[in-house]
């Protein structure tokens, strides 16, 4: 046996041990957050959904809307009225525009009444979303607005302008209702900071709701808004719309601006792991969002108005990563899930899935450090500092056990952490780049224009608050996709025993956003899609 098998054998099997200490304290914390939980006592309830105008998608109120069936004050004011009741249990958004949102309905009301009001023809070609609400991450910049990012330094920062997909959602005729809420500095995947405080699952408030865009996903799960925006740089779309069971889309590389984002990518390897996209209940939103909010110049290259046909396309899956170390398994229940999709697919269109097994997705965690892998010494104690110089980590960490700091304790353990990854410009962070790279043309190579790859959103259904410290890298299933750039379409397939939302991420070829999609919306026919949520006692 070569020295060089030796060495990999024993890697593995130091992996495995590892893992099996990893996986009994996953359980022992487990059970005491459980135990903490039922100290708190039972998870809240939230109000029912009654208003029928909040069953509708976006697409649907824009239609109802050109066409006077509503109006758009009505529907407007049909959310004000559920994030006022949802907003004292499940504490999903950070700052309202009310009073701004009912005037601009109101314009667009007097509008349409118009002796000079536009066809119904044209608002549907040139204002797709005329009268539609919408919500966005207190990431994204909406003028007159803070800009928090969920850091307390940036309290009273106020937006000058609109963040570029702003903008083009306004010009569509949507209107911006109000901003939610993130984890400190977007970079953790439970929604929690110290400016705001934490989100809870409207499935169950013992729950986290994902990050960073999780105060969207949430606010989308809850129907206090009918469409949104979230960024993704690690999963910040995709984890959120998992744990709430909605729809939401990782776009390719490149395909939409970031122009307007805080935190801002430091260098080109981040800016290219950074997407914003769109958060929705219904499928059938993802792609006129995507029309709209997409650069113009990449309206060719993405042919988002060409139709798919479901059984020209070939599928293939994965269950999971393969066993990468000090990543949670993935549960059976999603295992089952998917593999219902693989059945579906083949009773109802006669498509057989392939099974793969990518060697390179067991180093999701590393190449997605690497990308990460800040230069100039920008790194996130520099950025807890609002980019005024840097945090001193000992000193911040005596002020949290004394109650005084005013940063999570997540993000001073990321900060510490991050001194000891890979640096930017090493020889190390080459080699790693170039894995990146040969794992995009295996990628590549395997899907093509027309290949589509199924792979877990997430190893568990959504966590208990706090939960997520004792297993930090099980965003792989969804980073490892930012390195590769390539499109992400997250589907939810119901709920577990638990009731809490599960599902998968479906994956496809560079620019091959609108196959993604189009397999969103068959599985959205085949499974139902979002699942309103049900009062817990």
């Amino acid at each position: 046996m070569s020295s060089r098998r030796k060495n990999e054998d024993k890697m593995q099997s130091r992996g495995q041990i590892f893992n099996a200490i990893h996986r009994f304290i996953e359980l022992v914390a487990r059970g005491i957050f459980l135990f903490i939980a039922f100290l708190k006592g039972p998870a809240e309830s939230q109000p029912p959904i009654k208003n029928l105008i909040l069953l509708h998608s976006a697409t649907t109120l824009a239609l109802k809307i050109r066409n006077k069936q509503l109006t758009s004050k009505e529907v407007v004011q049909s959310y004000i009225d559920r994030i006022m009741e949802i907003q004292p249990v499940l504490n999903c958004i950070v700052e309202d525009r009310f009073e701004e949102a009912l005037k601009e309905a109101e314009k667009y009301d007097e509008l349409l009444k118009s002796p000079n009001a536009p066809s119904v023809e044209v608002l549907a070609k040139e204002k797709p979303f005329f009268g539609v609400p919408f919500t966005t991450k207190d990431c994204i910049g909406i003028t007159n607005m803070r800009q928090t990012a969920g850091l307390v330094v940036r309290k009273n920062t106020v937006a000058e302008s609109d963040a570029e997909v702003i903008k083009l959602m306004r010009a569509a005729g949507a209107i911006p209702l109000a901003t939610t809420n993130v984890s400190e500095l977007a970079m953790w995947w439970e929604t929690s900071n110290c400016l705001y405080g934490t989100t809870k699952n409207p499935y169950n408030t013992r729950h986290i709701v994902g990050g960073s865009s999780g105060g969207e996903g949430c606010i989308q799960a809850a129907a206090g808004s009918p469409l949104g925006i979230g960024s993704d740089i690690g999963g910040s779309i995709r984890m959120p719309c998992f744990f709430n069971g909605i729809f939401g889309h990782k776009p390719s590389t490149g395909t939409v601006s970031n122009d307007g984002q805080y935190p801002s990518a430091q260098s080109d390897d981040q800016d290219r792991l950074l997407a914003i996209g769109p958060m929705c209940r219904y499928a059938q939103d993802l792609l006129p969002t995507m029309k709209v909010i997409a650069k113009k110049d990449k309206l060719d290259v993405l042919r988002l108005d060409e139709p798919i046909d479901i059984t020209k396309l070939k599928f293939y899956y994965m269950e999971d990563d393969g066993g990468q170390f000090l990543t949670s398994p993935v549960e059976p229940e999603i295992k089952e899930s998917m593999m219902k999709v693989v059945s579906f697919l083949e009773k109802a269109h006669k498509i057989k899935a392939t099974k793969l097994n990518i060697k390179k997705l067991k180093k999701s965690i590393t190449l997605w450090m690497a990308n990460m892998s800040c230069k100039d010494e920008k790194d996130f104690a520099y950025e807890l500092s609002n980019r005024e110089g840097h945090i001193t980590l000992w000193w911040e960490f005596v002020k949290w056990m004394l109650f005084m700091s005013n940063h999570t304790l997540i993000a001073l353990f990321t900060a510490t952490f991050e001194r000891f990854t890979v640096k930017h410009g090493s020889e190390e962070y080459s080699r790693l780049i170039q894995e990146s790279r040969d794992l995009y043309r295996e990628f590549q190579d395997i899907l093509g224009e027309d290949g589509v790859f199924l792979y877990p959103t997430h190893p568990t259904a959504a966590p208990l608050h706090h939960e997520p410290l004792i297993k930090p890298f099980n965003f792989s299933y969804t980073g490892i996709i930012n390195v590769l750039g390539l499109p992400s379409t997250a589907c939810p397939l119901g709920l577990n025993k638990e009731g809490v939302p599960i599902g998968l991420q479906v994956v496809g070829g560079l620019h091959q956003d609108r196959v993604t999609i189009a397999v969103a919306e068959e599985l959205e026919r085949g499974f139902g899609g979002w699942v309103p949520p049900t009062t817990v006692a």
